[in-house]
């Protein structure tokens, strides 16, 4: 599996008939109080474990860090980082070293970082708050392949990548444009950042990962954030952030930590995620995987304190299963969900941001299993009270494949999760016993006039779902939810109009492209 790194938008409009006999659209306009840049939650998150269990798991945590380390490689200067902050430095080989840490220490270091941030879109109406109360869905991110009713599964390019960013924009349910959405195998490995990064900056005007799959394509990404929103502002707000997996178990090579410094240099934020596979890389049992994974992703989390104090980070854990049997992995299964309502618990308990969950899923087709698994893993996000859930949309076959249509099903829950997360208000116009007097007993209340004051935003309206009595939805075709979503992004992309950008910021982000290609010769590998 490859390492995921990775203004209200027009929507195609179906017209149809609503309450009351009223006409209604899909997309934005049908619940205009849900349109926010990003959700701020109205309800409370759910708190599994007493404060006896929370510190036994961050004591297992600085066991981890005390008495094996982590093991890190080919960056002696984050070594050195990391050795004059107090850290324990036994050098394995010319180019490997383990460090410990007493108990205490990585917790201390990452105090220095916010509990909540803001990234900034270039359109400043899209810019999303992230901590806190604040919760962000992004598209997935890093599948080699994509997928579609009418082509199957095959390997990403870059028009499939601008097709899901637009796919994206064109969502009022996502605030972010993701990062490497799909993997352009089109373009070469040591060239394809510049085309996301542009793709995301052209065709979405959200916030956007960039690369991180070396050193220099990070500082290509933070450069072409100077070109689209100008030096100074760059330095002094964050813009861009970089999603980062550690190499579980307990390991930060050098590529990983020069990205994150490039980031954290330059003040930018970034996402530190070990992708842990209960049985391989990580204990089976969820608990010691919780405590392996504060280790690790707390410790990348304090190279960014001790590169730029006070650089935005988020902690990150992407808990899986695995089918016994098999050894394949498994997503949207019950006991990861668990390990993320306790990843916010502890992520509360450290002031950080978190990153965890989204719409996972291992079946092969956007069908009933995709679903099943996506709402068990992504309720787990809602109710553990993650601030950035990367893979909202699209995410299927084990993160393998992008899929088109899973895609818009998946945008379609997150619509129902804007109105999960807005709560129930409770006063005396939603009381609603007006509406009970008007007409009395035994009577309806379709014409009542609270009925008529609140019919167009009572209730969350499905895009995709078909609940038309049988026979209506019979002679219409019969046609099953992968068949609407197919027909759904079609129209998504046919009525796709990319949000405006002034003609010089785009010359210039277009030669610093070609400027940088030709400066290299291609690498596939």
């Amino acid at each position: 599996m490859l390492a995921e790194g990775s203004r209200p938008a027009r929507a195609g409009r179906r017209a149809r008939r609503g309450a009351a006999g009223a006409d209604r659209t899909d997309g934005p306009g049908q619940n205009p109080h849900l349109q926010v840049p990003y959700i701020t939650r109205a309800i409370p998150t759910y708190d599994l474990l007493g404060e006896g269990a929370l510190d036994r798991i961050e004591a297992g945590m600085d066991r981890i860090l005390s008495e094996i380390g982590i093991e890190f490689r080919d960056d002696p200067t984050t070594v050195d980082l990391f050795r004059v902050a107090g850290g324990k430095v036994t050098e394995v080989s010319r180019t490997v070293w383990n460090i410990k840490f007493e108990p205490g220490m990585i917790r201390d270091l990452v105090k220095t970082a916010p509990e909540r941030f803001t990234q900034h879109a270039r359109n400043p109406a899209n810019s999303v708050e992230i901590g806190g109360d604040a919760m962000v869905f992004a598209p997935s991110y890093g599948s080699p392949f994509v997928m579609d009713l009418d082509n199957g599964r095959r390997y990403g390019t870059i028009a499939d990548f601008e097709n899901l960013v637009k796919l994206g924009q064109s969502s009022p349910w996502l605030h972010h444009s993701g990062g490497t959405i799909c993997e352009p195998t089109d373009i070469a490995v040591n060239k394809r950042h510049l085309d996301m990064v542009y793709a995301h900056m052209r065709y979405s005007d959200r916030p956007f990962l960039g690369s991180i799959t070396a050193p220099e394509r990070a500082e290509d990404s933070i450069e072409m954030c100077r070109i689209l929103f100008g030096s100074d502002f760059v330095d002094s707000h964050c813009v861009i952030m970089g999603n980062f997996n550690t190499t579980s178990p307990l390991v930060l090579d050098g590529v990983t930590t020069q990205a994150i410094t490039a980031y954290a240099r330059a003040g930018q934020g970034s996402i530190h995620v070990p992708f842990l596979l209960g049985g391989a890389v990580a204990p089976l049992t969820m608990a010691g995987a919780i405590a392996q994974c504060l280790a690790e992703s707390m410790t990348a989390c304090a190279l960014t304190q001790l590169v730029r104090p006070g650089a935005p980070v988020v902690l990150g854990g992407f808990l899986s299963s695995m089918a016994l049997r098999t050894g394949s992995p498994t997503f949207g299964t019950p006991e990861p969900a668990l390990g993320s309502l306790v990843m916010g618990q502890m992520a509360r308990r450290f002031k950080l941001p978190l990153r965890c969950a989204g719409n996972f899923a291992t079946s092969k087709m956007p069908d009933g299993q995709a679903m099943q698994q996506a709402m068990m893993s992504m309720m787990s996000a809602v109710q553990g009270g993650a601030n950035f859930i990367l893979h909202s949309a699209g995410f299927l076959d084990g993160l393998l494949s992008m899929s088109y249509e899973k895609f818009v099903m998946d945008c379609d829950m997150c619509g129902a999760l804007h109105a999960y997360l807005n709560g129930i208000a409770v006063d005396d116009e939603t009381l609603g016993i007006d509406a009970l007097a008007e007409q009395g007993p035994g009577e309806h209340l379709f014409g009542t006039a609270h009925t008529l004051r609140h019919y167009k935003a009572a209730y969350w309206d499905s895009a995709l779902n078909d609940d038309q009595p049988y026979e209506t939805w019979s002679e219409q075709g019969g046609a099953d939810s992968a068949i609407r979503a197919n027909r759904r992004w079609k129209e998504l992309l046919a009525n796709y109009q990319p949000p405006p950008m002034a003609e010089d910021t785009d010359l210039a982000l277009k030669d610093f492209i070609a400027r940088k290609k030709t400066s290299m010769l291609d690498a596939w590998y």
